[in-house]
C-alpha cells in the first residue's frame, strides 16, 4: 500500500478500501486497527484490490482477520461473483481444496480421562498415518478412487468407515454432486491413491481439546457440548490430489487467459468464465478433490474412534463419539444469497482460508441445529485455544463467510530460524500439552508465536458481528505430520 488515504474506518473492526486503479467493486476488511496492521507488511491488501478488479465480482472482495498474503487471492479472502457472467479462479481457492475442520463430540470430561492423555495420543497417532508424503492403509484401483471422488462421506460409510449419522452434520452433506471424475488428471489420481485416510503435515493436526469455557449457554447446548468436555478436532484436506487438481487447471487458465489476450493484474489471478468448457472442467475437478477431502476426513475419524475404543475399552458409540459438524475453507460453491438489488439470487462464492458461517433459519444448516444457526469451527495455532462460533444474520455482508484460523504472521523457513524444537516442545510440556510428530522441523513450522493471536481474530470476528462465539477449547494433546 502506498498508505491510509484509500483506507476508509467503517468502525472499529471494518475498514474500506476505496475503488480505484481498475477496481469494480472496495475491498472490505474485517480487522481490529491492531490486526490491519499486520496485513499492511506485506502484499495481502495489493491482493485484495487486484481481487477486487476480477470481471462479475458481486458487491466487494472481503478479507478476514487472520488474512496473510496467499497465492492470487490472500488467505482469508472471499469474494462472490455473478451466476451466468462471472468467473471461476483457482487461485481463489488454493492448492489444499476443501482443507476443512471437523470436530467429533465425546460424553467424556477431560478431567477424567487426563490420566490417558499419552495413551490416547499415542494411540490415535498410530492408527492415523500422518507426515508428508505419508500413504494410507487403504489400497484402491482408479475405478474405485473414482467413487470416492463422486461420493465423498457416501462412498466412506458404505464401505464401513463412520455412521450414516455423520453425514447429517458435514457441509454438503460431504459430497458435492457436481463433480466429474474424467476431469482429474492421472498424476492427480497416482498422488492422491496412497493417501486417501491420512492426515498430511504442514498446519494439518488431529487435537484433543477440552472445552474451557462457555460463552452462550443455550447455543453449546443445541450442539451438545459442555464446560469440561474432551473433545477432537481434526484439520485436513485433500492432499496430492487437490494439490495436482489446482496445478493441472492453473495451467489450463494460463492457456484460456493467453488464448483470450485477458490482462490480469497478476498473473496467480488466472480466471475462466464459469460457463466456459475450462471453467466448467475445473469446477468439476475442484468437486472431485473436495468430495476426496470429505471422505479423507471420515476415514481418519472412524481411525480416531477406533483408538478411544481401544484406550477406553469401550464402543465409540458409547462414548459419545458423534460429530459436531465439518467445514470446508477452500472452495467455490455456487449459493443463493441476498444482492444488492434486494432480490435473492445465485453468486459463485469463493472461500480461500475462510468457513461459511450460516445463520439461523438457512437450509444448508442441518436440521439439528437450524434454529440457532451453523456451528463455525476456527482452529488456533498449535498450543493455543480454538473456537467454536455460530453463524449469524450480520454475516450476510460477507456472504456468510468468516475467518478459519489464527492466520501465520511468518513464513515457515523464518519459524524454523526462530523456534528450536525443542524450546517449543518445552513450553508445550510446560503447559501440560503432549505433541507427537513424525518429524522435528514441524515443530517448529508451527511454533504458536508463528501465527497471529486467535482471540485477537475471533474478538474481530465477535466486533465485526460476523459470528457469535459459543465456546473455547484448549489443546492437551496434539498429533501433527
Amino acid at each position: 500500500m502506498s498508505g491510509n488515504a484509500e483506507m476508509e474506518k467503517v468502525s472499529d473492526y471494518v475498514w474500506r478500501l476505496r475503488k480505484e486503479d481498475g477496481m469494480r467493486v472496495p475491498g472490505i476488511i474485517f480487522a481490529s486497527e491492531k490486526m490491519l496492521a499486520k496485513m499492511q507488511n506485506d502484499r495481502t491488501l495489493g491482493q485484495l484490490r487486484n481481487v477486487a478488479t476480477l470481471p462479475g465480482i458481486v458487491r466487494a472482495a472481503y478479507l478476514m482477520p487472520d488474512g496473510h498474503e496467499g497465492y492470487g487471492f490472500p488467505i482469508g479472502g472471499v469474494a462472490a461473483f455473478k451466476d451466468e457472467e462471472g468467473i471461476v479462479s483457482p487461485g481463489g481457492v488454493g492448492y489444499d481444496i476443501n482443507c476443512g475442520v471437523r470436530v467429533v463430540k465425546t460424553n467424556l470430561k477431560y478431567d477424567d480421562a487426563a490420566g490417558k492423555l499419552h495413551e490416547m495420543v499415542n494411540e490415535i497417532f498410530k492408527n492415523c498415518p500422518s507426515g508428508v508424503g505419508s500413504k494410507g492403509k487403504v489400497r484402491l484401483d482408479n475405478s474405485e478412487l473414482a467413487k470416492v471422488l463422486s461420493e465423498g462421506v457416501d462412498w466412506a460409510v458404505e464401505n464401513g468407515y463412520g455412521w450414516d449419522d455423520d453425514k447429517q452434520h458435514i457441509e454438503e452433506n460431504g459430497r458435492m454432486e457436481n463433480s466429474d471424475p474424467e476431469k482429474v488428471s492421472d498424476i492427480a489420481y497416482r498422488r492422491g491413491r496412497p493417501q486417501l485416510g491420512t492426515v498430511g503435515s504442514g498446519n494439518h493436526f488431529i487435537e484433543i481439546q477440552e472445552v474451557q469455557e462457555v460463552y452462550d449457554a443455550d447455543t453449546s447446548k443445541k450442539f451438545g457440548l459442555f464446560k469440561g468436555q474432551l473433545v477432537i478436532m481434526l484439520h485436513m484436506g485433500s492432499r496430492g490430489l487437490g494439490h495436482q487438481v489446482a496445478s493441472d487447471y492453473i495451467r489450463a487458465f494460463n492457456n484460456y487467459v493467453s488464448k483470450n489476450n485477458i490482462k490480469l493484474p497478476d498473473r496467480e489471478l488466472v480466471y475462466a468464465p464459469v460457463g466456459s468448457r475450462e471453467g466448467m472442467d475445473y469446477i468439476k475437478a475442484m468437486n472431485c478433490a473436495v468430495n476426496y477431502a470429505f471422505a479423507n476426513r471420515q476415514m481418519l475419524t472412524h481411525w480416531v474412534r477406533e483408538a478411544m475404543g481401544i484406550v477406553f475399552k469401550e464402543d465409540p458409540e458409547d462414548l459419545g463419539m458423534h460429530v459436531l459438524y465439518d467445514v470446508c475453507h477452500n472452495i467455490a460453491k455456487r449459493e443463493e444469497h441476498m444482492l444488492e438489488e434486494g432480490k435473492r439470487g445465485y453468486v459463485w462464492v469463493h472461500r480461500k482460508g475462510a468457513t461459511r458461517a450460516m445463520p439461523a433459519g438457512r437450509s444448508e444448516v442441518p436440521a439439528t441445529y437450524r434454529e440457532v444457526g451453523q456451528p463455525v469451527l476456527i482452529p488456533g495455532s498449535m498450543g493455543t485455544a480454538s473456537y467454536v462460533l455460530v453463524g449469524t444474520d450480520e454475516s450476510a455482508e460477507s456472504f456468510h463467510s468468516v475467518c478459519h484460523g489464527a492466520g501465520r504472521t511468518m513464513s515457515r523457513h523464518a519459524a524454523i530460524r526462530q523456534y528450536p524444537p525443542g524450546k517449543v516442545r518445552e513450553n508445550l510440556n510446560s503447559k501440560g500439552i503432549y505433541v507427537k510428530t513424525t518429524g522435528r522441523e514441524i515443530i517448529s513450522e508451527e511454533a504458536p508465536g508463528a501465527y497471529k493471536n486467535i482471540d485477537d481474530v475471533i474478538g474481530s470476528v465477535r466486533g465485526a458481528g460476523l459470528a457469535k462465539p459459543v465456546v473455547r477449547m484448549i489443546p492437551h494433546g496434539v498429533i501433527k505430520g
